[in-house]
């Protein structure tokens, strides 16, 4: 799946518990809770930002294509560009560790409420 397409983005994310999808800062934006876990941008070159771990953030920003992703590096998020040096199914990958971030860090009852499950697939 083309995460860089916007009606395969919507489509993969739109099933995930309590995401909502919105056109924010001329980006098509996912968040879960009311928080951001990833961004699309409409124009060319496509870009994904989304938030990481430290590891994979130092690890991706090595790569090219991969990097500091504007007013969100200091918290770990990476934006990678396309032609991607990841496979759809890394992108994916590390966009669905994104949304268990971001979904981590809610209150237990918002979680539970969003119909989020605790382990979020650790």
């Amino acid at each position: 799946m083309n995460m860089f397409a916007r009606t395969s983005f919507d489509k993969a994310l739109a099933g995930w518990p309590g995401v909502t999808l919105e056109d924010l800062w001329e980006r098509r934006v996912a968040k879960v809770g009311g928080k951001v876990f990833c961004l699309l941008s409409d124009d060319t070159p496509y870009r994904v930002t989304f938030k990481c771990g430290e590891t994979s953030f130092d690890l991706l920003t090595e790569l090219e294509g991969i990097g500091q992703a504007a007013y969100f590096a200091k918290r770990m998020w990476v934006t990678v560009r396309q032609p991607s040096p990841l496979s759809d199914e890394e992108l994916a990958a590390y966009i669905r560790r994104s949304y268990a971030l971001v979904a981590q860090g809610l209150t237990r009852k918002l979680r539970t409420e969003l119909g989020i499950q605790d382990d979020l697939g650790n």
